[in-house]
């Protein structure tokens, strides 16, 4: 009787080993690989509980995902102007084929890393060969990533990997080539400054030389406005002296002779030669301002 129990808990163990060595289950953060006598047998990219046959088939887990390979010093590549820039990147990645992926790299994650790195950095020399620093540094950062996960992930595909994205995180410039770009920069900037003054005086000239215009045409208007008033005042005092004057011509010929007396001897010095029974002189021969010569 002892030795019945003995036999059905070994075979009891025997059964629990068995049955712990053909269970396995599958996180959804992975995906397995059942081999049979080194041999892919099933790609399980489903989460749960699954069996194999123990002791003739073993399974391999990887990881699905996304997984960051990022370069630990920056790579020195060189731009189209034969000048050298330091760039700093990182790549996200994902495996998408797991059997192709392990067949490619025999699974190993580091073997799979350093082909990701070998066809992103002879992509980004491609890349760079065709741009000058200025297009590298700051104008054309954008394209050159989407073109850089393009062809990354084309070749990736190849071992079974998906390229997420490339990232480059800072585009420096060696300290030997930062001076003369910033030299460079900064004759463009005065460049920029002298045709912005130079535009700035052409526009201050064309705003004077309207202001003078219309201050010459404002004048003229103004001009003319004051002789047409001007003119018109005269034509009325003339009409208002030619009104008077009518009603009393003796008078008139009495004024306009002073007049005339006042305009020839405005100074001391002056000197008026006529003869004494002028008619110039007839209202100071007679106090009556007759014609007689009395």
């Amino acid at each position: 009787m002892r030795d019945k129990l003995s036999m059905l808990g070994a075979l009891a163990v025997l059964a629990i080993v068995v049955v712990s060595m053909s269970v396995f289950t599958v996180d959804q953060r992975q995906f397995a690989l059942v081999f049979q006598l080194g041999e892919i047998k099933t790609v399980i990219d489903k989460p749960g509980l699954n069996f194999k046959w123990p002791l003739i088939q073993n399974v391999r887990y990887f990881d699905r995902r996304i997984l960051t390979m990022d370069t630990p010093e920056p790579e020195r590549f060189i731009t189209s102007e034969k000048k050298n820039v330091l760039v700093d990147l990182f790549v996200k990645w994902r495996i998408v084929d797991p059997s192709l992926y392990y067949i490619s790299v025999s699974g190993d994650e580091a073997r799979a890393r350093t082909r990701l790195q070998q066809t992103v950095n002879a992509n980004l020399r491609e890349e760079f060969g065709k741009r000058t620093v200025h297009e590298v540094v700051s104008g054309q950062r954008d394209n050159i990533m989407e073109e850089m996960r393009n062809k990354a992930d084309q070749d990736s595909r190849k071992i079974g990997v998906q390229i997420v994205d490339v990232r480059l995180k800072r585009v420096d410039l060696p300290l030997e080539v930062s001076e003369s770009v910033y030299r460079r920069m900064e004759a463009e900037r005065k460049r920029v400054a002298n045709e912005l003054r130079s535009e700035g005086a052409a526009e201050a000239e064309k705003i004077r030389a309207d202001a003078d215009r219309q201050r010459e045409v404002i004048v003229a208007e103004a001009y003319r406005e004051a002789q047409q008033i001007k003119g018109e005042g005269d034509a009325k005092a003339a009409a208002i002296y030619a009104d008077a004057f009518k009603k009393d011509p003796e008078f008139f010929a009495f004024y306009r002779s002073q007049e005339a007396y006042r305009q020839s001897f405005r100074s001391k010095s002056d000197v008026v030669v006529v003869e004494p029974n002028s008619d110039f002189f007839r209202y100071l021969r007679s106090a009556t301002g007759g014609k007689s010569g009395n």
